[in-house]
């Protein structure tokens, strides 16, 4: 049942808000979560415990000086971030987070977009979003932030092929593209992260790739490329990429929550979205965790382990799963 367009917009205006403060929110908590790994406190000054360091964070890069090269490509450049931003944000609208609820009469699905290829649409805006990185690199018109950008086209490009394959074993154990079809389809038999555990591993590993989480944040590695692609961007220009950064990892870990741990689903109580937010949240501390104890790796062996063991694993899971499924 699809719901009245007004219902539609509310539903998309209160996800963009709570997407904006969980994104404002885990940069605090990423801190404080590597603080404590690492035997330190972390912010602690802005407000009680720290928690309006996020607000002082939006101040600083609002009143920051907008600076950018004069030798730069206006409109690309300035476009670049928005572009980020605003896939990373529509990704998120065709990832379920209920059932679905009937509401003084009126029909609440537990999704904003409920299309038939959602898994098909998170992945175009992905690669729609990569563009942003490579244009904003390239119309900085900077040696770094060209690099910077080379290395983004390479990394993300790469790796989307095997999250790709990652999950086509889930779309043949579940019969669809349709996320909620999936969620269902695990309620009815079992969660996919226990027969597609080499799948989720491939997807997880691709995946912090795909969004430039540490270790494999080659685009922006700071030891040696002051920046990467966002070197020139300075005020909310940064804001926007960092934005962008952040949304698509929660997007991601949705996504693993949906496809392999059973979504809205829990192992007891229906609590709806609430076992939804739960599991994200425990994704993506596992992102959080990674990065404080991963060192980084070297950009040719990122691109090797890419196309030689990852590719492989996800393209042999994939077969294995199409015959079982075939056969039984």
């Amino acid at each position: 049942m699809t719901d009245p367009w007004w219902i539609s917009l509310i539903k998309a205006f209160l996800i963009i808000n709570l997407l904006m403060l969980t994104f404002a929110y885990m940069t605090l908590i990423e801190r404080k979560v590597l603080g404590r790994m690492q035997l330190r406190y972390g912010p602690n000054r802005a407000g009680p415990f720290g928690l309006l360091q996020p607000i002082a964070d939006l101040v600083k890069l609002i009143r920051k000086e907008a600076f950018y090269p004069e030798s730069a490509v206006d409109v690309l450049y300035i476009g670049a971030p928005v572009l980020s931003a605003f896939t990373a944000l529509a990704a998120f609208a065709v990832i379920p987070f209920g059932p679905g609820w009937e509401i003084a009469g009126y029909h609440v699905g537990g999704v904003v977009a409920p299309v038939s290829i959602g898994l098909v649409l998170i992945f175009a805006l992905s690669s729609l979003g990569i563009y942003g990185f490579i244009i904003g690199g390239w119309a900085s018109h900077s040696k770094y932030s060209l690099l910077g950008s080379m290395r983004t086209c390479a990394q993300m490009v790469s790796y989307e092929v095997s999250l790709t394959f990652a999950v086509l074993g889930v779309v043949i154990m579940g019969q669809s593209l349709s996320l909620p079809a999936i969620v269902e389809k695990q309620h009815q038999t079992i969660w996919f992260a226990a027969p597609q555990v080499v799948g989720l591993l491939v997807f997880f590993i691709a995946g912090v790739a795909e969004t430039n989480r540490p270790p494999f944040d080659l685009p922006e590695a700071d030891t040696e490329l002051v920046a990467g692609y966002h070197t020139e961007y300075s005020g909310m220009r940064f804001g926007l990429f960092q934005m962008g950064e952040y949304v698509n990892m929660i997007t991601l870990s949705a996504l693993a929550v949906t496809l392999f741990f059973g979504g809205w689903y829990g192992p007891w109580a229906p609590l709806g979205p609430l076992w939804f937010v739960l599991k994200l949240l425990i994704v993506i501390f596992v992102f959080l965790w990674i990065r404080a104890t991963l060192p980084r790796l070297r950009y040719d062996q990122l691109m090797r382990f890419g196309w030689k063991v990852l590719l492989p694993v996800a393209t042999i899971n994939a077969l294995i799963t199409a015959v079982c499924v075939v056969a039984f």
